[in-house]
Protein backbone atom coordinates (compact mmCIF):
# COMPACT_ATOMS: atom_id res chain seq x y z
CA UNK A 1 0.00 0.00 0.00
CA UNK A 2 1.13 3.49 -0.57
CA UNK A 3 0.81 6.64 1.26
CA UNK A 4 0.54 9.61 -1.10
CA UNK A 5 3.01 11.88 1.37
CA UNK A 6 5.62 9.42 -0.14
CA UNK A 7 5.16 10.09 -3.71
CA UNK A 8 4.68 13.19 -4.30
CA UNK A 9 7.85 14.37 -3.32
CA UNK A 10 11.46 13.09 -4.23
CA UNK A 11 14.68 13.81 -2.84
CA UNK A 12 18.72 12.11 -3.29
CA UNK A 13 19.06 10.43 -0.09
CA UNK A 14 22.74 12.15 0.84
CA UNK A 15 22.28 15.65 -0.40
CA UNK A 16 18.31 16.26 0.40
CA UNK A 17 18.19 17.95 -3.13
CA UNK A 18 14.58 18.09 -4.58
CA UNK A 19 13.57 16.13 -7.29
CA UNK A 20 11.05 17.01 -10.11
CA UNK A 21 7.71 14.69 -9.62
CA UNK A 22 5.43 14.02 -12.60
CA UNK A 23 1.91 13.98 -11.78
CA UNK A 24 0.79 11.34 -14.14
CA UNK A 25 3.52 9.12 -13.06
CA UNK A 26 2.26 9.23 -9.24
CA UNK A 27 -0.85 8.55 -10.53
CA UNK A 28 0.13 5.45 -12.41
CA UNK A 29 1.84 3.95 -9.42
CA UNK A 30 -1.17 4.52 -7.55
CA UNK A 31 -3.43 2.82 -10.23
CA UNK A 32 -1.12 -0.23 -10.54
CA UNK A 33 -1.96 -0.68 -6.90
CA UNK A 34 -5.51 -0.40 -7.05
CA UNK A 35 -5.30 2.60 -5.29
CA UNK A 36 -8.29 4.83 -7.27
CA UNK A 37 -9.26 7.12 -4.75
CA UNK A 38 -5.74 8.45 -3.66
CA UNK A 39 -5.15 8.77 -7.73
CA UNK A 40 -7.90 10.86 -7.95
CA UNK A 41 -6.80 12.96 -4.76
CA UNK A 42 -3.45 13.08 -6.66
CA UNK A 43 -4.99 14.22 -10.00
CA UNK A 44 -6.54 17.31 -8.39
CA UNK A 45 -3.33 19.10 -7.39
CA UNK A 46 -1.90 21.24 -9.39
CA UNK A 47 0.77 21.04 -12.23
CA UNK A 48 3.43 23.11 -14.24
CA UNK A 49 3.38 23.09 -17.62
CA UNK A 50 5.32 20.01 -18.30
CA UNK A 51 3.16 18.11 -15.49
CA UNK A 52 5.68 18.37 -12.71
CA UNK A 53 3.61 19.34 -9.14
CA UNK A 54 4.13 22.12 -8.11
CA UNK A 55 6.82 22.18 -5.15
CA UNK A 56 5.62 25.24 -3.38
CA UNK A 57 1.64 23.98 -3.60
CA UNK A 58 3.06 20.70 -2.52
CA UNK A 59 5.25 22.07 0.38
CA UNK A 60 2.18 24.14 1.32
CA UNK A 61 -0.13 21.05 1.50
CA UNK A 62 2.79 18.95 3.76
CA UNK A 63 2.95 21.72 6.20
CA UNK A 64 -1.05 21.86 6.84
CA UNK A 65 -1.11 17.84 6.78
CA UNK A 66 1.76 17.74 9.47
CA UNK A 67 0.47 21.00 11.70
CA UNK A 68 -2.88 18.71 11.48
CA UNK A 69 -1.04 15.30 12.54
CA UNK A 70 0.78 17.53 15.57
CA UNK A 71 -2.87 17.04 17.61
CA UNK A 72 -2.80 13.50 17.11
CA UNK A 73 0.46 13.58 18.83
CA UNK A 74 -1.03 15.93 21.79
CA UNK A 75 -3.88 14.24 21.86
CA UNK A 76 -1.81 10.92 22.27
CA UNK A 77 0.71 12.40 24.60
CA UNK A 78 3.47 11.14 22.63
CA UNK A 79 5.94 13.70 24.74
CA UNK A 80 4.93 12.56 28.16
CA UNK A 81 5.40 8.68 26.29
CA UNK A 82 8.70 8.84 25.40
CA UNK A 83 10.28 10.65 28.51
CA UNK A 84 9.21 7.69 30.23
CA UNK A 85 11.42 6.00 28.06
CA UNK A 86 13.98 8.09 27.79
CA UNK A 87 13.92 9.64 30.79
CA UNK A 88 15.47 5.88 32.55
CA UNK A 89 17.70 5.18 29.20
CA UNK A 90 19.57 9.02 29.57
CA UNK A 91 19.94 7.55 33.57
CA UNK A 92 21.90 4.69 32.33
CA UNK A 93 24.24 6.43 29.71
CA UNK A 94 25.28 9.23 32.62
CA UNK A 95 25.97 6.20 34.87
CA UNK A 96 28.08 4.24 32.65
CA UNK A 97 30.11 7.08 31.73
CA UNK A 98 30.80 5.85 28.60
CA UNK A 99 30.26 9.03 27.05
CA UNK A 100 30.28 12.82 28.71
CA UNK A 101 27.92 15.48 28.42
CA UNK A 102 26.73 17.55 26.32
CA UNK A 103 24.10 14.51 25.11
CA UNK A 104 22.66 14.83 21.40
CA UNK A 105 19.20 13.73 21.19
CA UNK A 106 18.55 13.24 16.77
CA UNK A 107 14.83 13.02 15.90
CA UNK A 108 14.88 10.99 12.66
CA UNK A 109 12.32 12.60 10.00
CA UNK A 110 11.32 15.16 12.67
CA UNK A 111 8.51 17.17 10.24
CA UNK A 112 7.47 20.13 12.32
CA UNK A 113 9.65 19.05 15.06
CA UNK A 114 6.82 19.05 17.63
CA UNK A 115 8.21 16.54 19.27
CA UNK A 116 11.87 18.55 20.16
CA UNK A 117 9.96 21.69 20.98
CA UNK A 118 7.71 19.30 23.30
CA UNK A 119 11.09 18.36 25.03
CA UNK A 120 12.41 21.90 24.43
CA UNK A 121 9.53 23.48 26.25
CA UNK A 122 9.75 21.19 28.94
CA UNK A 123 12.86 21.16 29.42
CA UNK A 124 12.03 17.32 30.78
CA UNK A 125 15.49 15.45 29.84
CA UNK A 126 17.75 18.24 31.47
CA UNK A 127 19.88 21.05 30.29
CA UNK A 128 22.80 18.50 28.92
CA UNK A 129 20.94 16.70 26.17
CA UNK A 130 21.14 18.56 23.06
CA UNK A 131 17.91 18.53 21.16
CA UNK A 132 18.35 18.38 17.14
CA UNK A 133 15.82 17.49 14.26
CA UNK A 134 16.50 16.28 10.78
CA UNK A 135 14.40 15.69 7.54
CA UNK A 136 14.63 15.43 4.04
CA UNK A 137 12.00 18.25 3.57
CA UNK A 138 13.33 21.16 3.61
CA UNK A 139 10.30 22.67 4.04
CA UNK A 140 9.02 21.05 6.92
CA UNK A 141 12.46 21.81 8.43
CA UNK A 142 12.01 25.40 7.62
CA UNK A 143 8.50 25.24 9.62
CA UNK A 144 9.68 23.57 12.43
CA UNK A 145 12.83 26.09 12.89
CA UNK A 146 10.70 28.90 12.30
CA UNK A 147 7.72 27.70 14.98
CA UNK A 148 10.72 26.69 17.55
CA UNK A 149 12.38 30.40 17.07
CA UNK A 150 8.72 31.96 17.94
CA UNK A 151 8.57 30.11 20.85
CA UNK A 152 12.16 30.95 21.89
CA UNK A 153 13.18 27.30 22.03
CA UNK A 154 16.79 25.50 22.28
CA UNK A 155 16.60 23.16 19.97
CA UNK A 156 17.60 23.16 16.28
CA UNK A 157 16.08 21.59 12.77
CA UNK A 158 18.75 20.21 10.12
CA UNK A 159 17.71 19.86 6.73
CA UNK A 160 19.32 16.21 5.51
CA UNK A 161 20.03 12.98 6.37
CA UNK A 162 19.85 12.26 9.98
CA UNK A 163 22.76 9.48 9.75
CA UNK A 164 25.38 12.27 8.20
CA UNK A 165 25.10 14.92 10.78
CA UNK A 166 29.10 16.44 11.59
CA UNK A 167 27.94 15.22 15.24
CA UNK A 168 26.79 11.95 16.12
CA UNK A 169 24.30 11.39 18.53
CA UNK A 170 24.07 9.50 21.68
CA UNK A 171 20.43 9.17 21.14
CA UNK A 172 18.16 8.69 17.74
CA UNK A 173 14.19 8.60 18.30
CA UNK A 174 11.57 9.04 15.98
CA UNK A 175 7.78 9.10 15.87
CA UNK A 176 5.40 7.56 13.47
CA UNK A 177 8.39 6.54 10.09
CA UNK A 178 9.10 2.92 10.62
CA UNK A 179 6.05 2.12 8.56
CA UNK A 180 7.57 3.61 6.16
CA UNK A 181 10.03 1.44 5.52
CA UNK A 182 9.56 -1.94 3.67
CA UNK A 183 10.98 -4.63 5.50
CA UNK A 184 14.17 -4.59 4.02
CA UNK A 185 14.72 -1.03 4.25
CA UNK A 186 13.71 -1.45 7.78
CA UNK A 187 16.49 -3.39 8.38
CA UNK A 188 19.24 -1.05 7.10
CA UNK A 189 17.48 1.49 9.61
CA UNK A 190 18.16 0.17 12.29
CA UNK A 191 21.83 -1.15 10.82
CA UNK A 192 22.44 1.92 10.30
CA UNK A 193 22.06 2.85 14.07
CA UNK A 194 23.97 0.05 15.19
CA UNK A 195 27.02 0.82 12.72
CA UNK A 196 26.94 4.83 14.05
CA UNK A 197 28.45 5.64 17.43
CA UNK A 198 24.55 6.17 19.09
CA UNK A 199 24.16 4.43 22.54
CA UNK A 200 20.71 4.23 22.05
CA UNK A 201 17.44 4.54 20.28
CA UNK A 202 13.95 4.78 20.64
CA UNK A 203 11.44 4.84 18.32
CA UNK A 204 7.60 5.02 18.37
CA UNK A 205 5.15 4.24 15.56
CA UNK A 206 2.14 3.07 15.24
CA UNK A 207 0.68 -0.59 17.19
CA UNK A 208 -0.12 -3.05 14.38
CA UNK A 209 -3.37 -3.93 15.97
CA UNK A 210 -7.14 -5.26 14.22
CA UNK A 211 -8.11 -2.43 15.57
CA UNK A 212 -5.37 0.21 14.55
CA UNK A 213 -7.12 1.22 10.81
CA UNK A 214 -10.43 1.76 12.70
CA UNK A 215 -8.96 4.11 15.10
CA UNK A 216 -6.84 5.52 12.36
CA UNK A 217 -10.30 6.20 10.04
CA UNK A 218 -12.06 7.66 12.92
CA UNK A 219 -9.63 10.32 14.20
CA UNK A 220 -8.20 11.48 10.61
CA UNK A 221 -11.62 11.73 9.17
CA UNK A 222 -13.07 13.78 12.27
CA UNK A 223 -9.77 15.56 12.57
CA UNK A 224 -8.15 16.25 9.34
CA UNK A 225 -9.32 18.19 6.63
CA UNK A 226 -7.84 17.42 3.41
CA UNK A 227 -8.24 14.30 1.87
CA UNK A 228 -4.48 13.59 1.66
CA UNK A 229 -4.33 13.63 5.69
CA UNK A 230 -7.19 11.32 5.76
CA UNK A 231 -5.89 8.68 3.40
CA UNK A 232 -2.49 8.25 3.94
CA UNK A 233 -3.11 8.07 8.03
CA UNK A 234 -5.57 5.16 7.52
CA UNK A 235 -2.91 3.54 4.92
CA UNK A 236 -0.24 3.95 7.80
CA UNK A 237 -2.21 2.20 10.47
CA UNK A 238 -2.44 -0.98 8.06
CA UNK A 239 1.44 -0.64 7.32
CA UNK A 240 2.55 -1.01 10.44
CA UNK A 241 5.43 -3.34 11.19
CA UNK A 242 3.96 -6.25 13.90
CA UNK A 243 5.81 -6.71 16.60
CA UNK A 244 7.88 -9.62 15.42
CA UNK A 245 9.27 -8.01 12.24
CA UNK A 246 10.43 -4.64 14.95
CA UNK A 247 12.29 -6.96 17.23
CA UNK A 248 13.78 -9.02 13.90
CA UNK A 249 14.91 -5.93 11.92
CA UNK A 250 16.37 -4.05 15.11
CA UNK A 251 18.10 -7.09 16.36
CA UNK A 252 21.24 -6.54 15.01
CA UNK A 253 24.83 -6.78 16.20
CA UNK A 254 25.92 -4.59 18.71
CA UNK A 255 22.17 -3.80 19.62
CA UNK A 256 19.72 -5.38 22.30
CA UNK A 257 16.48 -4.48 21.15
CA UNK A 258 13.12 -4.48 23.49
CA UNK A 259 9.99 -3.76 22.85
CA UNK A 260 7.87 -1.94 25.33
CA UNK A 261 4.01 -3.75 25.97
CA UNK A 262 4.25 -5.48 22.67
CA UNK A 263 0.74 -7.31 21.70
CA UNK A 264 -0.48 -9.71 23.93
CA UNK A 265 0.03 -7.81 27.24
CA UNK A 266 -1.14 -4.56 26.86
CA UNK A 267 -4.81 -3.99 26.03
CA UNK A 268 -5.74 -3.02 22.03
CA UNK A 269 -8.35 -0.22 22.96
CA UNK A 270 -5.66 1.67 24.22
CA UNK A 271 -2.69 0.72 22.56
CA UNK A 272 -2.51 3.09 19.34
CA UNK A 273 1.38 3.76 19.52
CA UNK A 274 4.21 1.17 20.59
CA UNK A 275 7.78 2.34 21.05
CA UNK A 276 11.13 -0.19 19.75
CA UNK A 277 13.84 0.33 22.02
CA UNK A 278 17.87 -0.43 21.30
CA UNK A 279 20.79 0.04 23.16
CA UNK A 280 24.47 -1.07 23.49
CA UNK A 281 24.35 -4.40 25.62
CA UNK A 282 26.34 -3.06 28.73
CA UNK A 283 23.50 -0.41 29.29
CA UNK A 284 20.59 -2.85 30.01
CA UNK A 285 20.96 -4.15 33.22
CA UNK A 286 21.44 0.03 34.21
CA UNK A 287 18.10 0.97 32.13
CA UNK A 288 15.96 -1.89 33.86
CA UNK A 289 17.14 -0.20 37.03
CA UNK A 290 16.57 3.18 36.17
CA UNK A 291 13.12 1.88 34.33
CA UNK A 292 11.71 0.44 37.67
CA UNK A 293 8.78 -1.51 37.76
CA UNK A 294 8.14 -0.71 34.21
CA UNK A 295 10.95 -2.53 33.18
CA UNK A 296 9.15 -5.87 33.42
CA UNK A 297 7.35 -4.75 30.48
CA UNK A 298 10.09 -4.79 28.23
CA UNK A 299 10.57 -7.80 25.98
CA UNK A 300 13.17 -8.80 23.83
CA UNK A 301 12.49 -11.38 20.70
CA UNK A 302 13.67 -13.98 22.80
CA UNK A 303 10.45 -13.70 25.33
CA UNK A 304 8.25 -12.25 22.65
CA UNK A 305 6.16 -15.12 23.18
CA UNK A 306 6.11 -15.49 26.49
CA UNK A 307 3.67 -14.24 28.67
CA UNK A 308 4.28 -10.81 30.85
CA UNK A 309 5.59 -11.28 34.07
Amino acid sequence: MLEISDLITAVEPDSGHRLPVRRAEVIGRLRESGDERAARIVARLPVDADGVLDPCAVDRLLIGVHTELQRLSEELRVGERLVHLLGPLFAAIRAAGAERGPYRLVDVGCGLGYLLRWLAATDALGPDVELVGVDLSAALVGEADRLARAEGLNCRFVHGNAFDLPQAATVYVSTGVLHHFSDPALAEFFQAQAASPAQAFCHFDIAATPLAPIGAWMFHRARMRHPLGRHDGVVSALRAHSDEALLRAATVPGIRALLYDPRGTANPFCTTVRPIIGLRPPLEGSFRQAFGRSGRRLVGQDQLTEPAR
